[in-house]
């Protein structure tokens, strides 16, 4: 079987640098077009000169002609640009992983309408570990359903544009799925002032950006007398781009439908 191309979107950006190396170090995935924004620095380099390995693929900022050498894209870059390499990816038939957070209802709608016709992946984190604490929260939050506070804290880089962050927009919506409630009427995203008790309905979001943190959650149930935390840490955006690849090779021979990492880990 032939190995699955791949397209790298903000190939000169942090994320797009580790999905072209991964990518490059994968013998079932070969690396078939590489983009950027106009302007960007890496355009007109080889894929290769951004990574310090062998690969002549090219830095262009053409992605509805590049589209033409690849089977999958993926995309780690803003909700904008992603919206509208997911329509050439329609027109061209290619499959898409998506990984950009901060997507609003109409934008999950647009991803959800394009999946009827290329396979799609779309997911808050790609990160094995990450998805694995999904699982485990759904067991936790069950079991821990009476008699304990949830707070969800999350921590990343100066650099990160939406808050909190999608994993864990994504740990509040399985624990609150799991004690039968709706994210949007008892999540509490901020506390200031004279805030009064504590209401045990809500689950709390509190948000760090800082330095270069690459991605710290942690959800706690705080009961009397005990807590038990649920931790997933990322020291490099590894686990993402490997993920990525994973669920690039998951979607290969898909011809539509949407799903997201716990369908590629078999989760479900």
């Amino acid at each position: 079987m032939s190995a699955t191309r791949i397209g790298v979107v903000g190939a000169g950006g942090r994320m797009g640098r580790m999905l072209i190396e991964a990518t490059l170090k994968d013998d079932q995935l070969a690396l078939g077009a590489a983009f950027d924004v106009p302007g960007s620095p890496a355009i007109g380099k080889t894929a290769g000169d951004l990574v310090g390995m062998p690969c002549d693929v090219l830095v262009t900022d053409d992605v509805a002609a590049g589209l033409k050498n690849i089977d999958c894209l993926i995309d780690f870059t803003r909700p904008q640009g992603t919206l509208a390499h997911l329509e050439m990816c329609r027109q061209a038939g290619v499959a898409m992983v998506i990984g950009t957070t901060g997507f609003e209802v109409d934008g999950k709608a647009v991803i959800a309408a394009a999946a009827k016709d290329v396979p799609v992946v779309f997911a808050s984190n790609m990160a094995v570990g990450v998805n694995l604490v999904f699982k485990l929260l759904e067991t936790a939050a069950s079991i821990l359903n009476q008699g304990y506070d949830i707070e969800i804290v999350e921590a990343h880089h100066r650099l990160k544009i939406d808050a909190p962050s999608g994993t864990a927009l994504r740990m509040g919506e399985v624990v609150a799925s799991a004690l039968g409630r709706d994210l949007e009427e008892c999540a509490v995203y901020g506390r200031e002032g004279v805030t009064g008790e504590r209401d045990p309905s809500t689950i709390g979001f509190a948000t760090v950006r800082g330095g270069d943190i690459v991605g710290d959650h942690t959800v706690m149930f705080c009961g009397l007398g005990e807590r038990v935390e649920l931790t997933h840490k990322a020291s490099s955006r590894m686990p993402y781009a490997l993920g990525s690849l994973r669920a690039a090779r998951f979607l290969a021979g898909r011809k539509s439908g949407i799903f997201d990492m716990q369908d590629v880990l078999g989760l479900r």
